[in-house]
């Protein structure tokens, strides 16, 4: 009798979240917390260009929002395509164990999830530098301090989260 691999039954908690109903509740989230730091990006970089708060808020939540969530599903694919060509990359499955379930009990799952972490953040400071930002704020130096600070404060946090705290 071979070894079965139990780990393949349940979802990764950042799987688990593009997944109906939940993804609801994922976007109802990503929405508040972006609104959040759109708001005190506002007030701490001061954009200017005669917007008010509400102004620059209504003009740029749209785009951050749908943005985040593109990147936070990149990230997601990039975690998601380690996990499932395990046989193609050759990776040991204490470090896939690591990726779907507990990025902390294995070194190499913790760093692929940091650079999966990091992928989804220098999109998001692409798509919000380049698209959301670029007609909006004229000065490039704020535009690039939002759309960083919108990028680490907005990461797919939960990639570290593991899942053995909810089964």
């Amino acid at each position: 009798m071979k070894d079965d691999k139990l780990y393949n039954i349940i979802f990764p908690v950042w799987l688990f979240l593009f997944f109906p109903p939940v993804i609801l509740i994922t976007l109802a989230g990503n929405f508040i917390i972006d609104s959040l730091v759109v708001i005190a990006g506002y007030f701490l970089f001061k954009p200017g260009e005669g917007l008010s708060c509400l102004e620059f808020y209504k003009k740029s939540i749209p785009k951050v929002w749908i943005f985040g969530f593109l990147a936070d599903l990149i990230g997601a694919f990039l975690l998601f395509a380690c996990v499932t060509l395990q046989d193609v990359t050759g990776l040991p499955d204490a470090v896939i164990q690591g990726i779907s379930y507990d990025p902390f009990s294995n070194v190499l799952a913790l760093i692929l999830i940091l650079v999966a972490m990091t992928i989804s953040a220098l999109c998001i400071l692409f798509f919000n530098h380049r698209f959301t930002f670029n007609k909006l704020i004229k000065d490039e130096l704020i535009r690039w301090q939002i759309a960083i600070f919108i990028a680490i404060l907005t990461l797919p946090w939960t990639f570290l989260l593991p899942t053995k705290l909810f089964v």
